[in-house]
């Protein structure tokens, strides 16, 4: 059975091992509903945190931001399907958010799984169940760690609520399976999200994730990037230490600074490291080379080092990198673009 998780932990259950496979940002897409009378469905993949305006009615009912369905289901359950956000994924964890739905919110919920490639789910397909049904309760955020990650990977998850009601937020926490070109001399974004690249460990995030640098595209605000709080002290840093999602050998390094304009760090440096099979590695391992000096940063720019800018890195084979900030700030987007190192 599942495991309950207390939301306090849900940083250090899933913050350094996963993402969130469904989430809108990542490019996860609801195709289909049995009901959104009272508040979309395509609000559980907002990555935002939702938000409640009392008082505020639409056509349908009173406001809010969520999935919201008609009461008296004659079926067993309201569903909704999501096409993940990545080509496939194996799942860590659930994680359910009834925050402002009291009263009306979901009593019970299960999730499934199927994969199909290239295609979108219809009423023949067969779902494998991922997470067996579950209780909730009104306005909190409910936790579930899995007994071990799926061992099938998914591309596609339907969501039952049982029998109706209201849920703000869907996340679903796990590990891309990312799927590479053939061509093993190809020039990739190593750190991409859809290539497993996963933010393992920062030193602050107070006002944007770590996991954003990853995302794809140039994201549409300030809001969609890595962010830490003002430093005060001489000589502070921040830093963020990301896993490539496959060893590589890295030709290029950007940072991109997009709509951080008045908050952007001084200066950047980047370190690389082969830690092997080690998920984690400690931001002060003496291991760490640097391949890019500090560099000034500007407002709204892609800094962009390429191999004649880098230092150690011919030949070397790259598991994890750092990037430094000097002394705080924000930053959009990291790429770390090289060719992956293929065991012949």
């Amino acid at each position: 059975m599942p495991q309950r998780i207390d939301i306090s932990q849900v940083q250090e259950t899933f913050g350094s091992s996963s993402i969130d496979l469904i989430s809108a940002a990542l490019g996860g897409q609801v195709l289909g509903f049995s009901d959104q009378f009272f508040a979309d469905a395509e609000n559980l993949i907002n990555p935002a945190p939702p938000v409640h305006k009392p008082g505020v009615f639409v056509p349908s009912g009173a406001w809010y931001d969520g999935w919201e369905t008609r009461r008296h289901n004659k079926e067993p359950a309201d569903w909704v399907v999501i096409k993940l956000g990545v080509a496939s994924g194996t799942v860590l964890g659930v994680e359910i958010d009834t925050t402002y739905f009291n009263g009306n919110h979901a009593p019970a919920v299960s999730v499934e799984g199927t994969f199909i490639d290239g295609g979108h789910p219809d009423a023949n397909t067969a779902w494998d169940e991922i997470l067996p049904k579950q209780e909730t309760g009104p306005s909190q955020r409910h936790l579930w760690k899995l007994d071990e990650p799926t061992k099938k990977a998914y591309s596609h998850v339907r969501l039952n609520m049982y029998p109706d009601g209201g849920i703000a937020r869907f996340r679903l926490y796990g590990n891309a399976v990312p799927v590479f070109p053939v061509d093993p001399e190809s020039i990739i974004d190593l750190a991409h999200v859809s290539s497993g690249g996963l933010a393992v460990s920062c030193s602050d995030q107070h006002y944007g994730t770590k996991d954003n640098l990853l995302l794809p595209g140039r994201g549409k605000d300030m809001g969609d990037g890595w962010e830490t709080k003002r430093s005060r002290e001489a000589s502070h840093i921040d830093w963020v230490i990301v896993k490539l999602g496959a060893p590589g050998y890295i030709e290029e390094v950007v940072v991109d600074t997009l709509h951080f304009r008045g908050n952007y760090p001084q200066a950047v440096e980047i370190y690389a490291i082969d830690a092997g099979s080690d998920h984690v590695v400690a931001a002060s391992a003496p291991e760490w080379q640097k391949i890019v000096e500090a560099h000034p940063c500007e407002a709204d720019k892609e800094h962009a080092f390429p191999s004649t800018m880098l230092k150690d890195v011919s030949g070397n084979v790259v598991t994890h990198v750092k990037m430094v900030i000097i002394p705080d700030g924000g930053v959009k987007r990291l790429r770390v673009y090289g060719k992956r190192a293929v065991s012949n």
